[in-house]
């Protein structure tokens, strides 16, 4: 998978180690030079010199043909901008960043802020830790918009978008075995158009759908 990081401090960097560790190709992005050839010198790691939301860096970077952005530097708003920037520009599967001010997530004013339409972002997330654990998740789960785990890590829920070539696509839940036979998942929730649909048997996925299945971990790559 290939992934910019964007923001070379303790997060970025301690991210940008681990999957480069386990054979992704990884671009990590920071103003301060001195730092990414340290990084770029113990880890095989791409680094490019520059503001991580102008698109002339991040086309340096790759975000062309990337699979995934992940801006954690410490300002908020550069990591916004850049999600949009991805999005808008070079259309970017995947999008995350960390946002700290607790002023965006005033609930008047969030779900206006972070959608498709306004600032599309796929992932907002605070603490810091969770960062690394957040996209190692998603990395194991390719096209999953959210991944969690329960249970102690026994059960994982993730959430995917339905599309039209998916065999899910206007087809009832209670088929959902009979389109996918090696599923052994349930839904347990959709959201359409940012509305919560409580599922049942006779539940229609329709095109565009966010779609959350759980299921015991082991079972989910299946």
């Amino acid at each position: 998978m290939k992934i910019i990081i964007i923001g070379a401090g303790q997060v970025g960097s301690t991210l940008a180690e681990n999957l480069a560790r386990e054979y992704h190709d990884i671009t990590l992005i920071d103003l301060d030079e001195a730092r990414l050839q340290f990084i770029q010198d113990h880890h095989d790691i791409r680094t490019v010199t520059g503001t991580g939301c102008h698109p002339d860096i991040l086309l340096s970077a790759g975000i062309e043909d990337a699979d995934m952005l992940v801006s954690v530097t410490n300002s908020d708003e550069i990591n916004i901008v850049a999600c949009q920037v991805a999005h808008s520009i070079f259309n970017t599967p995947k999008k995350i960043a960390r946002v700290r001010a607790r002023n965006y997530f005033i609930k008047d004013y969030k779900d206006l802020l972070f959608s498709d339409s306004n600032m599309p972002i796929d992932v907002l997330i605070e603490p810091e830790q969770a960062v690394t654990d957040y996209v190692r998740k998603l990395v194991e789960q390719p096209g999953a918009l959210q991944v969690l785990d329960f249970a102690d890590g026994v059960i994982r829920m993730i959430g995917m978008r339905a599309t039209k070539n998916s065999p899910l696509v206007d087809q009832k839940l209670k088929t959902l075995r009979e389109h996918i036979p090696k599923a052994d998942a349930r839904v347990a929730a959709i959201y359409r158009k940012n509305k919560a649909i409580v599922p049942s048997g006779d539940t229609v996925i329709e095109d565009g759908d966010e779609v959350f299945f759980i299921a015991a971990k082991k079972n989910i790559k299946k």
